[in-house]
C-alpha cells in the first residue's frame, strides 16, 4: 500500500540550477514547457535501432550521415565534417528562433555511469536476492556499494568514453560541450571526471560540472541510491560546482520507503524545466544513471532506449513554452518490503523468500 504523502512541489528535489553559462533567454514564466525529442538526426531515435548491446563508439555517437538544409551555404565546397554541418544547423533552428522566445532548441549528451560496485554485485547475488536484501546493506565486507565508486570495469568504460571524445573532437570538429552535469552520486560524478578532465578544451568552454540533485537515481531504499555528504563530494571534485540549495546531507533518500515512479517522472521533467529555463547554452553533457536516463527521454518524448553501463546518447530536443498545465498531485513515496536475512532462496522475475517467512516476497527492479 502507498503512504498518503502528496507532493506538491517538486522544489526540494530540483532547485533553480547554479550554471557558468547564465540565465537563458528562454524565460517561460506562469507558463509551461513542453519538449519534442527531434527525431532523424540520430540512429537512437529509430525504432529499428535495438539499445541491447548497442555501442556510441561504433556509430559516431548515432549521428545520421544526412543533408541538412543549411549545408548549401555553410558548406557549398563539401568539406565540413558530419559535425560540423549539424551544429551549423542547428545554431540555424536557434538563429530562426530569434523572433520566438517561446522556442529552444538543445543538444544534450546523456550517459550513463560506468560499472559500480553494486552493479557487480546484483550481478552476482541475482536480481531478486539483491533488491530483497543485500541492496539494503552497505556492502558484503568485501565491497562497499552504498554510494559506491566504479569498479575497474567501470573505470575502463569511462576511460573508454575519454579517448572516444578525443577523437570525435580531433578528426570529426565535433563541438565541444558548453555545459556539464552530474547526479551527486559518486558513480557519476567519477565518471564524469574520467570522461572529460584531461581534455585539452577550449577556454570559453572549460569542463566545469554542476552537481544536481534532480538528475540522481530513483531513491529506492537501496544504499547505492544513498549521496555522500556536500563536504565529501567538495573534497573529491574542487572544482565541481553544486545548484543552490544543495544540503551538505542526503535529505531525499529514505530507508525504508522509496520514491514512485510518478514522483521520479516528475522529476525528470522538473530538473529539464529547470536546465532549460536557467542554462542559456545549446551543447550539454549530463551524466546520470540508467533509471534517470529512462525518465529524462521519457519527459522529452523520445522512444525508450535503455542504457547499458558507460553508454551515451544524444538527443536533439525542442522546447516550446505553452500555456500552464496543471501541476500534478500524486504520492511521492511508497513502502519497500526486504527481508531481515540473507534470503533462503529468490526466483528470477517474481522474488525472493525470507528466512523468517514462507511466503514469496516480490520485490520492484533494481535500477
Amino acid at each position: 500500500m502507498k503512504t498518503t504523502t502528496l507532493a506538491v512541489s517538486l522544489l526540494a528535489v530540483a532547485p533553480a540550477a547554479a550554471t557558468v553559462a547564465g540565465r537563458s533567454r528562454f524565460q517561460p514564466e506562469g507558463k509551461s514547457i513542453n519538449f519534442t525529442s527531434v527525431s532523424g538526426y540520430f540512429v537512437q531515435d529509430d525504432p529499428a535501432t535495438s539499445p541491447t548491446g548497442f555501442d556510441y563508439a561504433t556509430v559516431n555517437f548515432g549521428l545520421i550521415n544526412r543533408t541538412y538544409p543549411t549545408d548549401k551555404r555553410f558548406d557549398p565546397k563539401r568539406e565540413k565534417t558530419q559535425w560540423q554541418r549539424f551544429e551549423a544547423y542547428v545554431k540555424h533552428l536557434n538563429s530562426g528562433c530569434g523572433k520566438k522566445p517561446n522556442v529552444e532548441y538543445k543538444v544534450l549528451f546523456m550517459g550513463r555511469h560506468g560499472e559500480g560496485w553494486h552493479n557487480a554485485a546484483e550481478s552476482f547475488y541475482g536480481t531478486p536476492a539483491w533488491n530483497c536484501y543485500w541492496a539494503e546493506q552497505e556492502g558484503n565486507g568485501t565491497a562497499v556499494w552504498a554510494d559506491p565508486l566504479l569498479t575497474p570495469a567501470g573505470e575502463r568504460e569511462a576511460y573508454k568514453a575519454n579517448a572516444y571524445f578525443k577523437d570525435r573532437y580531433e578528426t570529426q570538429k565535433m563541438p565541444c560541450f558548453e555545459s556539464y552535469y552530474s547526479s551527486p552520486l559518486s558513480r557519476c560524478t567519477v565518471t564524469a571526471n574520467l570522461t572529460f578532465a584531461d581534455i585539452n578544451l577550449p577556454a570559453n568552454r572549460p569542463f566545469v560540472v554542476t552537481v544536481k540533485e534532480g538528475f540522481r537515481e530513483g531513491m529506492t531504499v537501496h544504499t547505492c541510491n544513498r549521496r555522500s555528504t556536500k563536504t565529501q563530494i567538495s573534497a573529491m571534485f574542487p572544482t565541481y560546482q553544486f545548484e543552490p540549495g544543495f544540503t551538505e546531507a542526503d535529505e531525499l533518500w529514505r530507508a525504508t520507503e522509496s520514491e514512485t515512479d510518478a514522483a521520479f517522472a516528475a522529476r525528470a521533467k522538473a530538473v529539464l524545466d529547470d536546465v532549460f529555463t536557467n542554462d542559456k547554452n545549446t551543447w550539454i553533457s549530463i551524466t546520470a544513471h540508467s533509471g534517470a536516463v529512462a525518465k529524462l527521454l521519457e519527459a522529452l518524448n523520445h522512444r525508450a532506449f535503455r542504457l547499458a553501463t558507460g553508454q551515451i546518447i544524444p538527443v536533439l530536443v525542442k522546447a516550446e513554452v505553452v500555456e500552464k498545465q496543471p501541476t500534478p498531485t500524486f504520492e511521492a513515496h511508497e513502502p519497500y518490503s526486504t527481508c531481515d536475512a540473507p534470503p533462503v532462496t529468490s526466483i528470477a522475475g517474481q522474488g525472493c523468500v525470507c528466512a523468517t517467512g514462507t511466503g514469496l516476497l516480490v520485490a520492484p527492479t533494481g535500477i
